[in-house]
């Protein structure tokens, strides 16, 4: 089970006890920020993006979606989702738990600018009903990111 093997992760660092598991869904921004009483942007989502053939993850605040233009001025190419089918078996996780953290050989993790005005965040654990609240310090210590990029733009309100 992908819980099992982030929490066996985060054992390296100490904090797999911090691993919050719901009786309720949390595999949504909207039923994380449900499920731990916290405003949707808090939410840490991970974003699974394929780029030049390869699994991306990037990590960004809940009210936020990529920005296509930056998105391309970045990594020279396109945003292109996963498809549903894809995720787990190039991530390592199932959609409505993707998270950082025990992520597949040859997935790069990013951390998203939008974090940061944050003192702590809420990103998944692997399942669909878990989450961790991290400092943003910790959570790019413990996703091992490969740096912080400003790709995403704030979501228009609904």
């Amino acid at each position: 089970m992908s819980i099992d093997k982030v929490k066996e992760y985060l054992r390296r660092f100490g904090a797999e006890n911090r691993v919050m598991e719901f009786d309720v869904s949390s595999a949504t921004v909207e039923l994380a920020a449900q499920a731990l009483d916290c405003e949707p942007c808090r939410i840490a989502k991970t974003l699974s993006l394929s780029l030049n053939g390869n699994p991306v993850l990037i990590v960004t605040a809940g009210d936020t979606k990529i920005d296509n233009a930056k998105y391309k001025a970045r990594f020279g190419a396109k945003a292109k989702m996963l498809s549903f089918d894809e995720v787990e078996s190039l991530t390592g996780h199932a959609v409505g738990g993707v998270c950082p953290f025990a992520v597949n050989d040859g997935v790069t993790v990013y951390l998203d600018e939008s974090l940061k005005r944050f003192r702590t965040v809420f990103p998944a654990c692997g399942s669909s009903n878990s989450a961790i609240e991290l400092s943003v310090g910790e959570l790019e210590l413990l996703s091992s990111a490969s740096g912080w990029v400003d790709v995403c733009k704030q979501k228009e309100s609904e």
